[in-house]
């Protein structure tokens, strides 16, 4: 074989490569077989059955961490995700058993095998990626659902097995978690065995919190995964509530129509008195806005209306001024007695009134931050 020929041959595998398309998904494998799944039932030392927790009340709390049995299934991205009936049937949420890795139905499921999208909306924000009826707040033990009235992105991570220090901890956690997910922070609590997870999307969150359920990281232990409390740093807080502004601002902004956003910032400029482009910009010059609301006059005696040219052509800049009453006082003086003059009227000094003095800085009940409950 020639040179010419073997460089032909590696072009033609380059151009394959170059167009080569993305991966379409496979339909979902079944990821156990029915019967697999040996269903235990932890041993119960409560006397009274609690129907909101679905399960015995009155037993020790030590006995009910200890009971803890390690889940005999897993859920795997790479291997189990794939095409169900959800994907034409059009439904959005996720397979909850898909999530802890034991959906015996595959591509049969009628509930989406991959994760949850954050770009497609849910059609029912009461409810979880699951299906789930979210309430009205956390329960005692910050399992379960969760609630409708916070967007929780946080997951409390306990029984942890530590090994060496905080970075090699966070580490073995980062590598576990990041299946679910993008990861925003993590953050761990060394000696104590506790680490905090935090999601850029609260479905991933959802859908980590059922993976991870009673699964083990690097040293066969059994996970307490549950909810996280709301995190008391003040500037954590404040970049929240900042992030849940521009959410709402966006989602608002996305579903408003853009002939009526156009329209609004056109009145709102014409009320300050500013001029806009054709693409709805305000027109600057040397760092000021363009076409500020001046008050013009044709020549004296004259009822011309100036037309829109002159209205726009740049006006000079007034004076710094000189005396008690500024520029723009004077001159609108100036203007009503010309106005008087016009009518027929002597014209008369008006009554000049002293400025009311700004009222006094005070602490008022919004500067405590009564509306919040901490």
């Amino acid at each position: 074989m020639s040179a010419i020929e073997t460089e032909q041959q590696v072009a033609v595998v380059d151009n394959a490569v170059a167009v080569k398309k993305p991966k379409k998904l496979k339909p979902a494998r079944k990821q156990v077989k029915p019967g697999d799944v040996e269903k235990k039932e932890t041993p119960q030392t409560g006397k009274e059955y609690n129907i909101w927790y679905n399960k015995w009340a009155g037993g020790d709390r030590e006995d009910s961490y200890s009971n803890k049995t390690k889940s005999q299934t897993r859920c795997n991205i790479k291997r189990d995700a794939g095409l169900t009936r959800a994907n034409t049937t059009g439904i959005k949420y996720c397979c909850l058993f898909f999530s802890r890795g034991c959906c015996p139905y595959g591509w049969e499921c009628e509930y989406l095998h991959m994760l949850p999208d954050p770009a497609n909306a849910l059609p029912d924000s009461s409810k979880d990626c699951f299906a789930r009826d979210k309430f009205s707040d956390y329960r005692d033990d910050m399992g379960g659902v969760g609630t409708f009235t916070r967007q929780n992105r946080t997951l409390y991570i306990g029984r942890i097995k530590e090994t060496g220090v905080g970075t090699e901890t966070e580490e073995v956690v980062r590598r576990h978690f990041k299946e679910w997910g993008e990861i925003e922070r993590i953050r761990v609590l060394q000696y104590r065995s506790v680490a905090f997870v935090t999601y850029v999307h609260e479905l991933h969150a959802q859908f980590a919190k059922e993976s991870m359920a009673c699964q083990s990281l690097d040293n066969d232990e059994i996970l307490n995964v549950r909810w996280a409390t709301e995190d008391p740093n003040p500037t954590q807080k404040v970049a929240e509530k900042r992030r849940i502004e521009e959410i709402g601002q966006e989602a608002i902004r996305a579903r408003m129509d853009p002939r009526i956003v156009d329209a609004m910032r056109s009145v709102r400029a014409l009320e300050d008195g500013v001029e806009l482009d054709d693409e709805g910009n305000l027109l600057e010059d040397g760092g000021e806005p363009e076409g500020k609301r001046r008050r013009i006059e044709g020549p004296e005696g004259s009822d011309v209306t100036p037309d829109a040219d002159s209205i726009r052509a740049p006006q000079p800049q007034p004076e710094a001024p000189k005396g008690l009453l500024s520029s723009d006082t004077l001159e609108g003086l100036r203007y009503f007695a010309e106005i008087r003059k016009r009518h027929g009227g002597a014209p008369t000094p008006p009554v000049l009134r002293a400025n009311p003095q700004p009222a006094t800085a005070g602490l008022g009940v919004g500067d405590y931050g009564s509306d919040d409950d901490e």
